[in-house]
């Protein structure tokens, strides 16, 4: 029997998606979980999953249309077998984004190239970098973006072939196996004995589609969630022994991370605090019944939130090479619905950075986040001796409307007792 493939729901605030390009044609076989096409939604290019097998019946919406979430895209069932194709929710084609900078306004009005004409560069004089093809920012997938940083390439000098001239991986892809200019020159960095001239003109950026998703649900979580905070100091002593004497059976690949250790105390202890593990709606606290830890990674542009499911039940291990898995999709602009849908809880950790203390912004429905801080060797005070030893900051930020003081701080008292005494995470 035919089945209908949706357009997925990326978080609770996704309400349509951008579908950039059909990997599967009208035809074609396809088995369950094989990708079926590609869409960008606010945050990232995400691969849609088959959920059947059999043949590709029928391409619902054209690419470069913007699909409201839950609207049928397409229809998998058996070679031949006749189907009532379900009528296309309203869309629209994604409309360039404008600034009110003149030279980018007639920049994004010249006409789109054809999907099939290949990306083309513009020469550039002998010694000198190539010439942009506009002026105003260069409208680009998330995946396009990341190949183009990664191999050293001027998108500016791509003609995009994607939906509204957008430049595609395909397009980076053709740059770089053909060799052309857009590819930065290492001759084109200025010579040190040559004066380095600086303008002083103002730079108008144009927000991405991820920033602007932080930004409005950032806005929402501060002017509707009475935020209050409460910070803890850890003793990580017995912890960061711990990790190096696990670290010393573990290949390289899979060597455990502070984060780890923590992600697995906070998910043991939302099990005693099942009302910061919770959302508020209406006159009820909805209390989860699993714990979904959520972990904030940096992106090209942002910030996205990766969920480890059932982080109480998993081992160390598991929470570990979950993390790097999903963290890489986000990176690679090829997330999974699942990695990021169902957060009942976030994390965000900055102590990488050699941060002392910060606070986090709720992440809505969620009632509280904790901030991670870095761990370091500090001159502490025990018994009344001076002595050096392992210290971190955490700070919790909780809903007011589902939680006091009081709660928070057992919470952060029950934390630590996994992180100053990690064994009871392995019992």
């Amino acid at each position: 029997m035919a089945e209908t493939i949706n357009m997925p729901k990326l978080g609770f605030d996704m309400a349509e998606g951008l579908l950039v390009r059909w990997v599967k044609q009208v035809g074609e076989n396809i088995n369950k979980g094989d990708v079926l096409a590609e869409i960008e939604t606010d945050k990232a290019t995400v691969e849609v999953e088959s959920s059947a097998s059999g043949v590709v019946l029928q391409l619902i919406v054209d690419q470069g249309t913007m699909v409201p979430v839950n609207a049928p895209i397409a229809i998998v069932g058996a070679a031949g077998e006749k189907v009532d194709v379900p009528a296309a929710a309203p869309s629209k084609v994604e409309k360039p984004v404008l600034s009110e900078s003149k030279d980018q306004k007639s920049a994004d009005e010249k006409p789109v190239a054809p999907a099939s004409q290949q990306p083309t560069v513009v020469p550039a004089p002998s010694g000198q970098a190539s010439v942009p093809l506009t002026s105003g920012p260069v409208k680009a997938s998330p995946l396009a973006k990341k190949i183009a940083k990664d191999n050293n390439v001027n998108l500016a000098a791509l003609q995009g072939t994607g939906p509204g001239g957008r430049v595609v991986r395909k397009d980076v892809e053709v740059a770089l196996s053909s060799g052309q200019s857009a590819v930065s020159s290492k001759q084109s960095a200025p010579v040190a004995s040559q004066p380095v001239f600086v303008s002083h003109d103002d730079n108008v950026v144009a927000t991405t589609k991820l920033r602007q998703a932080i930004g409005r649900r950032l806005v929402e979580s501060k002017t509707t969630i009475p935020h209050f905070y409460v910070t803890h100091e850890y003793k990580m002593d017995a912890l960061m022994a711990m990790r190096k004497q696990a670290n010393e059976y573990l290949p390289d690949n899979e060597k455990l991370s502070v984060n780890d250790f923590i992600l697995k105390a906070v998910a043991l202890s939302l099990r005693q605090f099942p009302n910061l593990n919770a959302t508020i709606k209406g006159n009820e606290v909805i209390q989860f019944g699993h714990v979904n830890v959520g972990v904030a990674v940096t992106v090209h542009g942002g910030l996205m939130t990766v969920v480890v499911k059932d982080t109480d039940q998993k081992m160390l291990r598991q929470i570990s090479s979950e993390v790097k898995t999903m963290a890489g999709r986000a990176r690679e602009g090829k997330v999974k619905p699942e990695d990021v849908d169902g957060s009942t809880f976030s994390t965000s950790n900055l102590g990488m950075y050699d941060v002392e203390d910060f606070i986090a912004i709720i992440n809505p429905p969620e009632a509280a986040i904790l901030a991670i801080s870095s761990a370091r060797e500090v001159p502490v005070v025990e018994s009344g001796e001076l002595k050096v030893g392992w210290r971190m900051k955490a700070t919790i930020s909780v809903d007011h409307r589902v939680s006091d003081g009081a709660e928070a701080a057992q919470f952060m008292q029950a934390l630590a007792g996994f992180l100053e005494n990690p064994v009871r995470m392995l019992v």
